[in-house]
């Protein structure tokens, strides 16, 4: 009895050794993935920031360096002096007595979330992929025309950069659409993980995905696409 009790004993305390290991495995693997420039950002990113998360030893965590705009953009930025993991998936923005100014975690693949009590969600993200999202969305503001697969004409709009509401921005429909698009009264837009968004004000919502030809099809497909061509 005492052979088998011991034995369990044993068993138990190699899996938490090795769940102590896999633990601290993570974390550093998630160190290692921040060290670089992030932009730290309101949701719809009308006010950012940017900062270098270094590896070196700072006071009680890991040096932070902000660009020189990001006090007058973010003004609770001023108090961030460093940078820690914490537990498994939490990265912390930290004031000069360890404090935490802000704490993320990973809402998708490079995308950190951020909550700040009576301010609301910020948004860090990797630079060069929220450059990129920025020049992506600068090309979408213009004027379009909707075809049906024929080729035939059946509405024009408008994307503006006007914000609608958080992280959408107003969309305008040209006289003359066809009734079902008239019907269907989209007023705001957005990008959405290689979605075009387009919603109505009664929360409907049509999804446009682009295909080789440069153009924004209508999801799920039909016999009659409906297709988005730049104007």
């Amino acid at each position: 009895m005492r052979g088998r009790l011991g034995a369990a004993l044993v068993a138990l305390s190699a899996l938490l050794a090795c769940a102590s290991q896999a633990c601290a495995q993570d974390a550093a693997t998630l160190k290692k993935d921040m060290i670089g420039q992030w932009e730290l950002s309101t949701t719809e990113r009308s006010k950012t920031c940017v900062v270098t998360l270094k590896g070196d030893p700072a006071a009680q965590a890991l040096k932070l360096e902000r660009e020189p705009g990001c006090a007058a953009a973010l003004p609770f930025t001023r108090d961030i002096t460093a940078w820690s993991i914490k537990g498994l998936d939490i990265v912390r923005l930290q004031d000069a007595s360890g404090q935490p100014v802000i704490d993320f975690t990973e809402v998708e693949s490079g995308i950190f979330e951020g909550l700040r009590q009576g301010e609301g969600i910020y948004i860090l993200q990797n630079l060069a992929a929220a450059r990129s999202l920025a020049k992506s969305m600068d090309q979408m503001i213009g004027d379009w025309s909707m075809v049906r697969g024929s080729g035939r004409a059946v509405c024009g709009l408008t994307l503006t950069n006007n914000e609608a509401t958080q992280d959408n921005f107003q969309v305008f429909l040209k006289p003359k659409c066809d009734p079902a698009i008239s019907s269907f009264a989209p007023t705001q837009w957005r990008l959405e993980r290689g979605e075009l968004l387009l919603m109505s004000g009664s929360g409907e919502v049509w999804r446009f995905e682009a295909d080789d030809n440069a153009q924004w099809r209508l999801v799920p497909d039909s016999a009659d696409p409906l297709i988005m061509l730049r104007q």
